[in-house]
């Protein structure tokens, strides 16, 4: 009997399911997957969100971004968070594998249903795409069972694409490496079509991103700055971000108060001059990698009729936002959050801390000793693991206060 090629059987099942090592058709997958997740995103009281991956959700444990976008734009409501994300691992859980049972599988799904998820985000792709074309059918059969899984406990899925390599010693290994993402890109896209779920490509705006500053230090995972990036694409894809013009007008003749932005006037005492005025937040805002640095995903364009002639400064917290003249103000400044970036940090801390707990309760570094098959010797410390679970709640009960946005005051005085 004749021999067939392999690849001639491959290249009939690509066209057969519409993928192609081409970019051209890759990318048409990939638009499509975005048209069908355009809808809005929304998150309930009581939903728990879980990180479900590979290193793209683990590395960003030290930075907090990701979940911090997303526990802003909910403040008011009571939704936690979990990150299983886990190095090097695939759709299969090979990373998660120990000596003993259970399966690096099983072992994924048993910490899946134990993290109770309603919505879980899912980054694979990366790792199984090294296995080449070859792979790639291996990997959708994979993907659709751990989505059907998924579907099985109640939850909602959100996929995500894998990350572009940004650069390399060797130009061609990135053209190479980036071709085959595509591909499984695609894949991911396609299975998200079929399966009417979200889709997020973070793929190509990551490799076009034109920003002055470098998303990676190894061209492969993302550093402190890729990660702002990412979280604020995120936003973006799901209908998070903020508004591209907000405005608050004053008009201190009156005075009277309108705009977009929530704000009220605030009476003086009768020996001050100038105006105070309150703006409640509706959330608070990404801040950058720059501690010292003022977000301005958040801010506000103030305009002040009325003033008298001079110069008028604006405080807020005691520190000094700007100086301007009346004509300047007139005309309206921009005003950026930096009054509510201590909060922001302190919101950050919280959940850094909160999932450093958790990272030591679900895979504690000698898991073998005491859940494993060794827990004969140390098997009495896994009451110990149980009782984080303490620590965490406590902390969440931090985090549910910290990412409501605290009234902000605005004195605005004449520069003496």
């Amino acid at each position: 009997m004749k021999k067939i090629r392999v690849d001639v059987i491959l290249g009939l099942f690509l066209l057969c399911f519409g993928l192609s090592d081409e970019n051209g058709i890759a990318q048409t997958q990939t638009e499509a997957g975005e048209k069908v997740s355009s809808a809005d995103f929304n998150l309930k009281d009581g939903d728990r969100v879980v990180f479900l991956g590979n290193s793209l959700f683990e590395n960003d444990l030290q930075y907090g971004y990701l979940e911090l976008a997303l526990t802003t734009r909910w403040p008011l409501k009571d939704v936690t968070f979990r990150n299983l994300g886990w190095s090097g691992d695939t759709v299969f859980g090979e990373a998660r594998t120990y000596i003993t049972a259970p399966t690096g599988y099983d072992l994924l799904i048993k910490q899946l249903k134990e993290s109770r998820p309603t919505v879980v985000f899912i980054a694979y792709g990366a790792n199984e795409a090294f296995e080449g074309k070859v792979g790639l059918p291996i990997f959708i059969q994979g993907l659709n069972k751990l989505l059907d899984d998924i579907d099985e406990l109640g939850a909602r899925s959100v996929l995500l694409s894998t990350l572009p390599m940004m650069s390399s010693v060797a130009e061609q290994s990135r053209i190479d490496r980036n071709s085959m993402l595509e591909l499984y890109n695609s894949a991911i896209s396609k299975v998200a079509v079929e399966r009417g779920i979200k889709f997020i490509d973070i793929f190509k705006p990551l490799l076009e991103f034109n920003g002055d500053t470098t998303l990676s230090d190894n061209g492969i995972h993302l550093n402190e700055n890729g990660y702002h990036v990412l979280a604020t694409h995120i936003q973006e894809r799901l209908g998070l971000s903020p508004p591209a013009r907000r405005s608050l007008i004053i008009d201190a003749t009156d005075p009277s108060i309108t705009g977009t932005v929530k704000a009220n006037i605030l009476e003086l005492e009768n020996d001050k001059e100038g105006l105070d005025f309150q703006v409640d937040e509706e959330y608070l805002p990404l801040p950058l990698p720059q501690r010292d640095a003022i977000a301005n995903d958040n801010g506000f364009k103030l305009r002040i009729d009325g003033l008298k002639k001079g110069s008028y400064t604006l405080t807020s917290s005691g520190a000094e936002i700007l100086t301007a003249s009346a004509k300047e103000w007139a005309k309206g400044m921009q005003i950026n959050q930096g009054t509510t970036l201590d909060q922001a940090y302190q919101l950050r801390d919280n959940i850094f801390k909160k999932n450093e707990l958790f990272f030591h309760q679900y895979r504690p570094m000698n898991r073998t000793y005491i859940l494993g098959f060794r827990s004969h010797e140390q098997g009495r410390h896994a009451k110990g693991l149980e009782d984080l679970s303490v620590s965490i709640a406590k902390l969440e009960k931090q985090i549910a206060l910290t990412r409501i946005s605290n009234p902000q005051i605005y004195q605005l005085r004449p520069k003496r």
